[in-house]
């Protein structure tokens, strides 16, 4: 029953991520990965997780893209040509290696999570009487503490130097 719903979500989540990729409005784009957000969202309620599932359509459908338009709009970006009509090599291997990297870093965790899972048991299961909200506390708060802290000091540094290339 829940592959009736899987599928089509997925499938959508595909096509408009692939659309974010593709097209070339920016506006368009934004709008395709509001259309990402809500498959996304709809996965997350397949698996049970509705606190995760209103967070992603409250802040990132909802917040974060108002402003993402907000600015592209407030830019009036010009027509230029895409990336890889310019024949630039050095660039395009490094976009490849990037790609490559992300997809190991995608691979080593899932497989790492999967090992640990006992076999015959369903994510319902797995979390017992505990809610989501509690869950997501207390695996943010106890085994996911150092990435958690990681990517709240990335978010500062890119802060830090997004004000100082605007001050220029």
């Amino acid at each position: 029953m829940e592959w009736l719903m899987f599928v089509p979500l997925a499938a959508m989540a595909l096509i408009t991520a692939t659309l974010v990729i593709v097209l070339r409005n920016p506006v368009y784009c934004a709008l395709s990965l509001v259309g990402t957000f809500f498959a996304l969202s709809g996965i997350y309620l397949l698996l049970q997780a509705q606190f995760i599932a209103v967070i992603q359509v409250i802040v990132y459908a909802g917040a974060i893209m108002v402003l993402f338009l907000f600015v592209v709009m407030l830019l009036d970006l010009g027509h230029e040509r895409p990336l890889w009509l310019q024949r630039d090599r050095p660039r395009l291997l490094i976009g490849v290696g990037a790609v490559v990297l992300l997809l190991l870093e995608l691979v080593i965790p899932v497989g790492s999570w999967t090992a640990r899972v006992p076999q015959g048991s369903s994510t319902s299961e797995l979390m017992g009487g505990v809610g989501n909200t509690q869950l997501v506390g207390r695996l943010l708060f106890t085994e996911f503490l150092v990435p958690f802290e990681i990517t709240s000091v990335i978010l500062l540094i890119a802060i830090i130097g997004a004000m100082v290339l605007a001050r220029r």
